[in-house]
């Protein structure tokens, strides 16, 4: 892992955050290692860190509206010590769960471009190998969805993305998709509690 928060392999990208941590020198402003359990049985694969809250705290979906629900529902459902997650250092642990990012790096306007997630895309495949015990992969958002069958090797029509849409993956595996909880998805109600909440009610029964 300290191979990835030394990457500079997309150029956009790499430039991107030099300006961010002139601006901002007390962020983190790196690529966003991986938070959570090595062994989980759930892996959860988020867009890419948000300008103040992953790329700040430097832990994914920490600091920033994106975590609100996420951290509240993992919390609900077992997965984590607290149900809410402000900086890197507040204790919060994840149980049988690990959050990571389709891309490392925060990208401008939160929109990677096609070329940037496949040249990250090596660090997801390799958690996706390096991971016996995992069961479920949990994708937020079809960049997310995209990314994981990229990473596996599978052709990108494959499997079509949609919320609470479960993949039974070549390897046995599932694959369960569900919309961002993002800021904009959430306060349009395009991503209510209940809705995520069953999302995660599935990925408990699949892990019971």
């Amino acid at each position: 892992m300290n191979e990835l928060l030394r990457c500079t392999d997309c150029p956009r990208l790499a430039g991107f955050l030099a300006e961010v941590r002139s601006r901002n020198p007390d962020y983190h402003g790196r690529p966003v290692l991986p938070f959570g359990d090595p062994r989980a049985r759930l892996l959860i694969v988020g867009l890419a860190p948000g300008m103040h809250g992953a790329n700040r705290t430097g832990r994914p979906f920490t600091g920033d509206h994106a975590g609100i629900l996420l951290y509240e529902t993992l919390h609900a459902f077992g997965f984590a010590s607290k149900p809410v997650s402000i900086s890197a250092d507040d204790e919060l642990r994840l149980i049988d769960c690990r959050i990571t990012n389709a891309v490392k790096c925060l990208p401008p306007e939160n929109k990677p471009e096609p070329a940037e997630i496949k040249t990250c895309n090596r660090y997801l495949g390799a958690e996706l190998r390096d991971a016996p015990e995992l069961r479920v992969i949990l994708a937020l958002g079809l960049v997310a969805h995209k990314a994981v069958l990229m990473a596996l090797g599978l052709k990108q029509s494959a499997l079509v993305f949609g919320h609470a849409a479960q993949h039974v993956l070549p390897d046995g595996r599932l694959l369960i998709d569900s919309y961002h909880c993002s800021r904009y998805n959430t306060q349009t109600r395009r991503l209510t509690s209940a809705d995520f909440q069953n999302v995660f009610r599935s990925i408990r029964a699949e892990l019971a």
